[in-house]
């Protein structure tokens, strides 16, 4: 993954995203990421890949949802 950059989740967890590439189509990929006993970040199976042209519509939503903030 090509990282854009990070958020922490819990004190274990951060949420990474950024551009992956999977059979020549590329993807924006958020995933979470734990650290383990060595101190290392290991990629868990939680997480989404949107194509580019879903992208869009996936930032209108999370306006939305900014904005309505669990109402």
């Amino acid at each position: 993954m090509n990282a854009i950059g990070e958020i922490r989740k819990n004190a274990t967890e951060v949420i990474r995203v950024g551009w992956s590439e999977y059979k020549g189509h590329h993807f924006l990929d958020m995933r979470v990421y734990f650290e383990d006993d060595s101190g290392n970040w290991r990629p868990t199976k939680k997480g989404i890949a949107i194509p580019p042209e879903q992208l869009a519509g996936i930032m209108e939503l999370l306006a939305k949802a900014e904005q309505s903030e669990g109402k």
